[in-house]
């Protein structure tokens, strides 16, 4: 073993070492939040069986929070990362995209005009796919000149798309019906305290089986950041495997943000991060923006709750882009447009 490979091993198994404890603390800490907030101690002692009726009541309503926070926060970091990698793009995510913003489109859609017969729970998820691939295809016709994507036309489509998708939500959210004007609000800015554990059922299901076929192709996601001639050299057929992260992405999406709203910039802060503390190999970024991601989403969600004795509880998707959009600020500040490829 080189040195530098040798080096290399010790600052990955220090990233895993710190990001478990991370990961063990956002939990425990998103579990304690409650008017008056448990410690740390009292929820390990409800999870050992040694908790007081209180704090168990306590962690059992948190629960269903916290688990499907898990669950979204590591499928937008994991989109994130495979669409940087897609795109050969370091400012592509889900939410730049535009994707977040089509799947709450379909969503608020499926709120507005119940079809009779079909339950909510299977028309919402169903129209944030339509809508979220749909605007993955359109922002990616649109960004595509001469063979390639450029970073500033993608940019640029993205957030024209999701212009023009936030004008739409907001007309629906206008001519809706009051007892429905809330719900559709509350997609425009995400929040996960309003999952049920029905809708979650349906949806982490979707989200597993995403994310492992996204984690499976992370050999050719490697290949294909060489630019598509050099992969297609090693075997890669590009436009297969194009077209199928994309539809899983805009699926693990959809899934994502159906039931919770849309939560921005975790699909660009966490890849981005770990790009820069270990290189660019998708093989090891990938696992671990999924429990970044989680650990990311779990924290802005205690952020979101402890600021409830002055403001209520604030919906996640500002506490995400008060982190995030400073961070994509700095990115488009810097004189290098790609970090770490």
């Amino acid at each position: 073993m080189t040195p530098d490979a040798g080096k290399r091993k010790k600052r990955l198994l220090l990233t895993v070492v710190i990001l478990a404890v991370i990961i063990v603390f956002s939990v425990l800490l998103d579990l304690s939040w409650a008017a008056d907030p448990l410690s740390l101690k009292d929820v390990w002692d409800v999870f050992i069986g040694q908790g007081t009726w209180g704090s168990d009541l306590i962690v059992r309503f948190n629960a269903r929070r916290v688990v499907f926070g898990v669950f979204v926060g590591a499928a937008l970091g994991v989109t994130g990362g495979v669409m940087q990698a897609v795109f050969r793009n370091p400012l592509a995510s889900p939410y730049l995209l535009g994707l977040s913003s089509g799947a709450s489109l379909g969503a608020a859609i499926a709120i507005l005009f119940s079809v009779p017969m079909i339950p909510l729970a299977i028309v919402q998820p169903a129209l944030a796919f339509v809508f979220c691939l749909g605007t993955m295809f359109l922002v990616y016709i649109l960004s595509r000149a001469g063979g390639s994507v450029r970073t500033e036309t993608l940019i640029l489509a993205g957030v024209a798309i999701s212009s023009l998708v936030s004008a739409i939500v907001s007309f629906l959210t206008y001519i809706a019906p009051s007892e429905k004007m809330g719900d559709i609000v509350f997609w425009s800015m995400g929040s996960l305290s309003k999952v049920t554990w029905e809708e979650m059922a349906f949806a982490i299901p979707v989200i597993i089986v995403g994310m492992i076929l996204m984690l499976a192709q992370s050999k050719n996601l490697n290949a294909m950041m060489l630019g598509d001639s050099h992969a297609m050299d090693l075997g890669v057929d590009v436009r297969k495997v194009r077209l199928f992260l994309l539809i899983v992405s805009s699926l693990v999406v959809a899934a994502a943000v159906a039931f919770v709203g849309a939560i921005g910039f975790i699909g660009l802060v966490i890849p981005h991060i770990f790009r820069l503390l270990l290189g660019p190999d998708n093989r090891i970024i990938l696992p671990l923006t999924a429990f970044g991601g989680a650990a990311f989403i779990l924290l802005c969600d205690y952020v979101a709750h402890m600021a409830s004795e002055l403001y209520d509880v604030i919906p996640i998707g500002i506490v995400t882009a008060f982190i995030g959009a400073p961070f994509f600020i700095y990115l488009l500040s810097r004189k290098r447009s790609e970090v770490g490829w």
